[in-house]
């Protein structure tokens, strides 16, 4: 792709050996890597004006962790999507990492090719969709926009507004909230949905309770978002051990 389209990557990780080999691997994919060996030295050059596509960060770190890094780019405005890239696999970090404005959360376990796939859904969603149209000039108001009812959906920034006040989603969520209300009134499975936030075919641990755990979580996220501005929204419904769907 052209220099102008290459994707960024910060890499937040203080094993070297980890993070050579990995950032080879990135490199050989088109992209360009940044590697930064603690958390410290990452908020140092995000003040001093680095920026991201993704920002690949590990949880456990000496001095500032990653939930501390990912708390503090918050705090501070920076926005750059975050993948935890860690060893670490309890449920319960998963959810601390998504609480926190984390986009995904990845076992460094996984095989590469599945990191770079969540990688590129997340990268597509930003500047380099397939169709091109972050970089089309599009305004809100034209075909880059979805309405259902009192929902509208700007594909070209990933945002949502409800009632003409805009939604704070996650990517993630946002890709959940437009598979649903691209489809109103059709119900969509848990494992459709989980495809959508980890892609296709990813095992999510525990099986259907898993996926399904996962995707209950994301839902209840996106509701408590969308009641915070509306406490009569009532949009997504259950499909009680099947999924969910955007009802008007």
């Amino acid at each position: 792709m052209p220099s102008a389209e290459v994707c960024r990557i910060a890499f937040i990780d203080d094993d070297p050996a980890f993070q050579e080999a990995l950032t080879g691997n990135l490199e050989d994919a088109g992209m360009s890597v940044t590697c930064l060996p603690s958390g410290e030295e990452a908020m140092a050059w995000f003040r001093d004006g680095g920026t991201a596509d993704v920002v690949l960060l590990d949880w456990r770190m000496p001095g500032m962790d990653g939930i501390d890094v990912l708390n503090a780019m918050r705090a501070e405005g920076f926005d750059d999507p975050v993948i935890f890239l860690t060893v670490l696999n309890d449920q319960i970090y998963e959810e601390a990492a998504l609480a926190g404005g984390a986009i995904d959360f990845v076992e460094k376990s996984r095989n590469f090719p599945i990191l770079l796939r969540r990688i590129h859904l997340i990268v597509g969603g930003r500047k380099f969709p397939a169709t091109a149209e972050a970089d089309t000039g599009r305004e809100p108001g034209d075909d880059a926009t979805i309405r259902v009812g009192d929902l509208e959906l700007f594909s070209d920034h990933c945002r949502a507004m409800w009632k003409n006040v805009e939604v704070d989603l996650t990517l993630t969520e946002y890709k959940i909230v437009a598979l649903l209300a691209g489809n109103p009134g059709t119900d969509t499975t848990y494992r459709e949905i989980y495809d959508q936030v980890r892609g296709e075919g990813f095992v999510a641990g525990y099986g259907d309770v898993g996926y399904r755990t996962n995707v209950r979580a994301f839902i209840k996220r996106i509701r408590q978002k969308f009641k915070a501005i509306d406490e009569s929204f009532e949009a997504i419904e259950n499909y009680p051990g099947f999924g969910y769907r955007w009802q008007n």
